[in-house]
């Protein structure tokens, strides 16, 4: 299979890798596979901004709303079962669509897992009782001062990141990011991975837009039937975590839907800094012709 083909498609929430995707994937007459981490799960379709019925039925996805957030769903599990769907979609296919603002899903993909050590797992019941207790500032204080290099790159609001980074840490005594990077995965593809990007001011107007659009879709709804289960990891998320402090009587709705705005454009900042550190990703503005980057993925293809 090593003249077959995976273009990811990546770059910041908002951005519009999901039309690109599709364009792409009628181009060269393939399929999708949705590397985005919040839209596996069906009971989360408008704080996820899942691509709608027009949008799924333009092009064959996977990975949309498999599992339900009462299921344990790991990164590994991902990479496992997209191996598995890949090796069956390049038997008809040259090509194959993925596309996702969830890196390390991507990555998992494309070039494995990085490998960490087990540690005891009294650090972890330790860690989330500290969580229970004191609240979550105290292990972002912690993580901070001892992996500020990670600490940068992760969703500091996402307790189930920040306990997972921190018992390696406490475990081994090393850095979480030192145990990242680690030697790349054989694959039976290639990978070409085309970002989409824009100035910051654009990328936050795209952001607070498509969350008033949520917001009108009936975001605040979806995540009130969701908020029993708050403390399921899939919730850990931005766009609800927010109105679950609404529900709890600590925000006014519009101060949460202020914070998801926030947060959002955080974790867009999150998402460039770690696609920029890889070179390998070619940059097209996220108003450029999709002709253009079928040309420039044609012109790879023709070298192979």
């Amino acid at each position: 299979m090593n003249n077959k083909y995976l273009i990811t498609v990546v770059g910041p929430t908002a951005i519009g890798k999901t039309a690109l995707a599709i364009d792409l994937a009628n181009a060269f007459s393939t399929e999708i596979i949705s590397s985005d981490s919040r839209q596996f799960f069906k009971e989360m379709k408008i704080g996820t901004a899942v691509p709608d019925e027009a949008e799924l039925s333009a092009a064959k996805h996977h990975f949309i709303q498999h599992k339900s957030i009462f299921e344990n769903y790991s990164v590994g599990d991902f990479e496992r079962e997209a191996l598995e769907l890949l090796s069956e979609l390049f038997k008809k296919h040259d090509v194959v669509i993925m596309a996702g603002g969830s890196g390390l899903y991507n990555k998992a993909v494309m070039d494995g897992l990085d490998d960490f050590p087990e540690v005891d797992s009294s650090i972890r019941e330790g860690l989330n009782k500290r969580l229970q207790e004191e609240g979550i500032e105290g292990l972002q204080l912690q993580l901070k001062n001892l992996d500020p290099s990670h600490y940068k790159n992760i969703d500091s609001q996402n307790p189930h990141r920040l306990i997972r980074a921190l018992e390696i840490c406490l475990g081994t005594g090393k850095p979480y990011s030192s145990f990242l990077q680690q030697k790349k995965s054989n694959r039976a593809f290639k990978s070409i991975q085309i970002g989409l990007t824009a100035d910051r001011d654009v990328i936050y107007d795209r952001i607070n837009r498509r969350v008033d659009i949520m917001m009108e879709n009936g975001l605040l709804e979806e995540a009130e039937k969701l908020y029993p289960n708050r403390e399921l990891n899939a919730l850990q998320t931005v766009g609800y975590r927010e109105l679950f402090e609404y529900f709890d009587g600590n925000w006014t709705l519009d101060f949460a839907i202020s914070e998801i705005k926030k947060n959002t454009r955080r974790f867009a900042k999150r998402q460039l800094t770690w696609l920029r550190k890889d070179e390998s990703v070619l940059w097209f503005d996220y108003e450029t012709d999709t002709g253009e980057i079928i040309d420039k993925i044609n012109s790879i293809l023709s070298k192979k």
